[in-house]
């Protein structure tokens, strides 16, 4: 295949994959909502470890110093 011709092709291809494109492209959130949820997330799977790790924490005995 000539060069040409190939360059042609992904120029039509590409031009018609961005033209469909827009129909799944999502609306577009500000960069301060996008982080703000992204915290929230991080904060909620730490405090969920939090538990989780507390439940589980093998019980001891009270510590008695000699």
């Amino acid at each position: 295949m000539h060069a040409d011709v190939h360059h042609l092709l992904h120029t039509v291809a590409s031009a018609e994959l961005r033209s469909r494109s827009g129909e799944f492209r999502l609306p577009r959130t500000s960069l301060r909502a996008r982080v703000g949820w992204a915290l929230v997330e991080v904060g909620l799977r730490l405090t969920a470890q939090s538990r989780d790790a507390a439940a589980t924490a093998p019980r001891t005995a009270a510590f008695h110093p000699a």
